[in-house]
C-alpha cells in the first residue's frame, strides 16, 4: 500500500470501475454554503449503494475518502481535497413511509426537509425538528444532529452504512453511543440509508409545529447568507452565541468573513472571502471567548482539505 497515494495525484488507473459518475478536478465552492474552497481529486457520484460499496472494495485504502451532503456545516480548504469525495445523489434522496409503522425508511442523501414533509403526509409526529436542519440524512447520523430540542438519537433506528472496505452493514442505533453532536461511526463509513421512528400525529398540527419552527429560524438566523450553520458546539451550561456576543465578536471580520450581526454562531461570506477567511476568523472568535470568559469553544463545523 502506497502511504502518500492521498497527497499524490490520485490517477485514473488507481479508480475501480463504475456505473455512476467520476469527475477530476471537481469544484467544490458551487456545491458548500459558503461557497469557498478548492477542488476534489475526484467527485464520485454513485449509481446506488452497491456502486459504491463496489468502488471503495476496489480503492486503495490509502486513498482518502470524504461524504458529502448538502455542503452546510462544512470548511473545504482553499487547496482542495486530496482523494475521492462521495456525493449521495439523487438515488440516496428517497423517502417512503413504512405502512402502519410510523417508521420512515430515508436515504442517505435525503434531506431534512424532505424527510419531516414525508413524515407529516404520512401523519408522523416528532420529526418536525429536522425542517431546520440545514443537511442530509448521513449528515445527522454521524453528527447526531439536533435542534429546538430533539435531536436524531430520539428518532433513529438503525441505519445503513457502507465501510471504507466496502462493506455494507446495519448498525442499531444503540451501537453509535451517541453523545452531542457527536457519535461512534466507524472513520470513513458512509450512511446510505437510515429508519426514523416517530408517533401518530395529525398532519395539521405537524404542518403547524414546522411553520413554528421554520419562523423561529427565519426570525433568529441568517438564511439567506452564504454562511455554514451553527458553527461552535454550546459548551456545557452555556450558549455559544451568547459567549461570542459577550467576547464583542458580534459583526467582526477578516477580510469578507464576518461574525453574523443576527446570530453571532453564524460565519457569513459576504462576497469575496476565502476558506482561510472563515477559518481564521472562526480561531479569533475561539480566542476572544477564551480570554474573555475561560471557555473553549469546539468547532461544530467541519473543516477538511489542503490549506
Amino acid at each position: 500500500m502506497d502511504a502518500d497515494l492521498g497527497r499524490r495525484a490520485v490517477v485514473t488507473s488507481d479508480l475501480p470501475a463504475v456505473r455512476g459518475r467520476l469527475t477530476p478536478d471537481a469544484p467544490l465552492a458551487p456545491l458548500l454554503w459558503f461557497k469557498t474552497g478548492g477542488a476534489a481529486q475526484w467527485l464520485f457520484e454513485p449509481a446506488d449503494a452497491a456502486d459504491l460499496s463496489a468502488f471503495l472494495a476496489g480503492l486503495d485504502l490509502a486513498v482518502p475518502v470524504w461524504p458529502l451532503g448538502l455542503g452546510s456545516n462544512l470548511i473545504v480548504r482553499d487547496g482542495g481535497m486530496p482523494g475521492v469525495v462521495v456525493r449521495l445523489g439523487k438515488p440516496f434522496a428517497r423517502v417512503a413511509a413504512t405502512d402502519g409503522a410510523l417508521t420512515l425508511e430515508c436515504g442517505g442523501g435525503a434531506s431534512g426537509v424532505l424527510v419531516s414533509s414525508t413524515a407529516r403526509d404520512a401523519g408522523i409526529a416528532g420529526l418536525e425538528f429536522l425542517r431546520s436542519i440545514p443537511g442530509t440524512v448521513g449528515g445527522f447520523v454521524r453528527m447526531n444532529g439536533g435542534a429546538y430540542g430533539r435531536e436524531t438519537a430520539d428518532v433513529l433506528v438503525d441505519c445503513d452504512v457502507v465501510l471504507r472496505t466496502g462493506e455494507a452493514v446495519t448498525l442499531p442505533v444503540a451501537d453509535l453511543h451517541y453523545t452531542y453532536r457527536h457519535s461512534d461511526l466507524p472513520d470513513g463509513a458512509i450512511v446510505v440509508a437510515a429508519r426514523f421512528r416517530g408517533q401518530a400525529g395529525e398532519p395539521a398540527a405537524i404542518q403547524a409545529e414546522m411553520d413554528r419552527i421554520a419562523a423561529a429560524r427565519e426570525a433568529s438566523q441568517p438564511l439567506r447568507s452564504k454562511t455554514g450553520g451553527s458553527t461552535f458546539k454550546n459548551p456545557a451550561g452555556h450558549k455559544a452565541w451568547a459567549l461570542v456576543d459577550a467576547a464583542g465578536c458580534r459583526g467582526l471580520t477578516l477580510g469578507d468573513a464576518q461574525v453574523s450581526e443576527k446570530h453571532c454562531n453564524f460565519l457569513l461570506n459576504l462576497g469575496n472571502a476565502t476558506s482561510a477567511d472563515i477559518e481564521a476568523l472562526g480561531e479569533t472568535v475561539r480566542d476572544r471567548v477564551k480570554a474573555h470568559s475561560g471557555v473553549t469553544l469546539e468547532w461544530e463545523i467541519q473543516r477538511v482539505g489542503v490549506k
